[in-house]
């Protein structure tokens, strides 16, 4: 993500550069959270939003890697259920099955 805000179209450059800026210039170099608890709230967040799929499968793949496994981001989506609702819920669960092969 270090040289993502140098990529894509010069029409639209200046939206990675505001992506790379904010959330990884501002947000991962607070103290606050550690990587673990960041993700995982990115993955909620993205969950919620919905129609955001390859991201929110992409925050899964980052997820497991970091030691947020399958079946803690699965407890993750049972926990949020009740607000973001049985669609959003199924898709995160299906974004993380994706995200497990």
């Amino acid at each position: 993500m270090s040289e993502f805000y140098k990529s894509g179209p010069a029409e639209t450059k200046h939206i990675n550069y505001w992506l790379a800026t904010n959330c990884f210039g501002d947000y991962y170099t607070r103290r606050v959270l550690d990587l673990k608890q960041r993700e995982m709230l990115t993955f909620c967040f993205l969950a919620a939003l919905g129609d955001c799929e390859p991201q929110l499968t992409s925050h899964a793949v980052a997820n497991m890697r970091i030691g947020n496994d399958k079946l803690f981001l699965i407890d993750i989506v049972s926990a949020c259920l009740p607000f973001i609702g049985y669609p959003r819920s199924l898709n995160a669960i299906r974004c993380i099955q994706q995200a497990s092969k």
